[in-house]
């Protein structure tokens, strides 16, 4: 088989070739006789194929001889061209005549269409073997590669082999004892023997293929030739403050719509739609411009077409992102409270895909882009931002401290005055309750739920204790205090423990310090 310069069809029906022939030698189900009447078919229709295309490179070189002005020089590649072509013809020519010799050998067709003799193994053994047409096909082939070879000066190798020589039986030692018309047509059905030859074919046109391509380079008939012409634009900046200039060059860009061009960026190949390759790559952070605020980037665009290579380096400048933060509190953040924030970077668009990482605190995503909430646990909290693996920028944060809440007393649910006191004696239930900070409730209202849990109630006259109650939880009942109390006395609260439950629902202790949390209530 060629090999080099096969196409990919060319290649596959090369490999069915050889794994049917393998299935022949192993005598498998004569189903396979079929496969070979298809593997024919398709051989032919290659070398129908490969004819019209050396037909067309002919006339390519005719053409671009006649353009070039007919130089003699061209003149006698085009001749050249003309012999490939001929000698192609005359082998395809010979080759056929086999193949009609072993139609007739082995009784022709039927009525309606098919090989008599495709099972037969013997008729067309007889022909080729023999009677020696096995070693004149043998001959006859690379006859016609020895002219090809001296006509281009090229080197194609033989098409036709004995055993000990050809490039897949020759460490098969029973293959290789044998010759070419034994090694291809022995104990074969005549449908196999069609099809090898029709291989042969392949291999015929293959080179022939291969020499005129080679001949059309001479005369300039394989060169680049730029027949697509547009007008290009590339302006200074797309984008253009009101009252600023807009500059860009204008000019005329031209491409070629013959070949196939092949375009990298940076080493890496990039896909082509019609002439145009589509450059696309995430724009990395780089060192900014403290005046501009731009960073300066370039890359290597590469385009290959036919023998020529054109490489430019493309400067361009990567802005640096904005980040732009909506909060209730975007100043500061709580600590240990869950600060939730929108940072988006409008230059992103669509592209915009953000990770978070915070020094100084944690930093949960949300389930959407952009949103994230923030846990402080330091004084200050700094919140990285990056967005498809690149890093953007990053935010700085003070923190303040949480607001202590206000504690208060209630009696039947109405709220005590401390001022006036209450009527002896006394109440007899009480009810703390721990009020969050308006302004931090209203920005952080998942983070700003109290309760008192324990507290210590002590009746007071003058200077000493009368009695005293220690209270877990908010509520209380003081019947036994009220029993005791007369005019005069106090009620002193001393609230030990106050807590909050934070957005997670986590339960948190609140220092309250000795002034907050003392409450007195006299009693008149």
């Amino acid at each position: 088989m060629a090999g080099a310069k096969e196409t990919p069809r060319q290649k596959m029906i090369g490999l069915m070739y050889l794994v049917l022939m393998a299935m022949l030698a192993l005598n498998v189900s004569s189903a396979v006789l079929d496969k070979f009447i298809f593997l024919n078919d398709s051989l032919e229709n290659s070398v129908k194929q490969t004819r019209d295309i050396n037909s067309n490179t002919v006339a390519r070189i005719q053409s671009a001889v006649e353009e070039a002005g007919s130089r003699e020089k061209d003149i006698a590649v085009l001749e050249k061209a003309k012999k490939v072509r001929e000698l192609a013809s005359e082998a395809i020519q010979y080759t056929e005549g086999v193949k009609e010799e072993i139609i007739e050998v082995s009784g022709g067709y039927d009525a309606d269409g098919d090989l008599k003799g495709k099972k037969d193994t013997e008729k067309m053994a007889n022909l080729m073997i023999n009677k020696g047409k096995g070693e004149e096909l043998k001959a006859k082939l690379n006859e016609y590669v020895a002219e090809l070879n001296e006509l281009t000066g090229m080197d194609f190798s033989k098409i036709a082999f004995d055993g000990k020589n050809h490039p897949t039986f020759k460490n098969d030692k029973e293959q290789a004892k044998k010759d070419f018309s034994t090694l291809n047509f022995s104990q074969s059905p005549t449908v196999a023997g069609l099809a090898t030859i029709t291989q042969f074919q392949t291999e015929v046109m293959s080179r022939a293929n291969r020499a005129l391509e080679a001949l059309a380079q001479q005369v300039g008939a394989g060169d680049l030739k730029f027949d697509l012409v547009n007008v290009r634009v590339v302006p200074k900046s797309s984008i253009v403050a009101a009252g600023a200039m807009y500059e860009a060059d204008l000019f005329l860009a031209a491409s070629s719509s013959a070949g196939n061009a092949e375009m990298y960026v940076n080493g890496e190949k990039i896909p082509v739609e019609g002439s145009n390759g589509q450059v696309k790559f995430r724009a990395t952070p780089g060192k900014y411009d403290s005046k501009t605020g731009l960073a300066r980037k370039t890359y290597v665009g590469k385009i290959e077409m036919n023998d020529s290579a054109f490489v430019d380096t493309i400067e361009y400048f990567v802005a640096q992102p904005v980040i732009q933060v909506t909060a209730q509190a975007v100043q500061a953040l709580y600590l240990q409270c869950g600060n939730e924030l929108d940072v988006q970077v409008p230059a992103l668009g669509a592209e915009y895909n953000p990770q978070f990482s915070c020094r100084g605190g944690t930093a949960i995503a949300g389930n959407k882009p952009g949103l994230v909430t923030v846990i402080p646990t330091s004084a200050n909290v700094t919140l990285n931002v990056s967005s498809g693996g690149n890093a953007i920028g990053s935010r700085k944060f003070k923190v303040k401290r949480v607001p202590k809440p206000e504690i208060v007393a209630k009696s039947r649910g109405r709220r005590v005055n401390l001022k006036q006191g209450v009527p002896a004696p006394g109440p007899t239930s009480i009810e703390l309750d721990a009020i969050a900070d308006e302004d931090f409730k209203a920005m952080l209202p998942k983070d700003a739920r109290y309760r008192v849990s324990e507290y210590r109630i002590t009746l007071a006259r003058g200077s000493r204790p009368v009695d005293q109650q220690v209270v877990r939880g908010s509520e209380a009942s003081l019947s036994g205090i009220a029993r005791k109390a007369r005019a005069g006395d106090r009620l002193v609260i001393e609230v030990s423990k106050v807590q909050r439950m934070n957005f997670r629902g986590a339960v948190l202790d609140v220092p309250m310090g000795s002034a907050s949390s003392i409450i007195t209530i006299p009693i008149n």
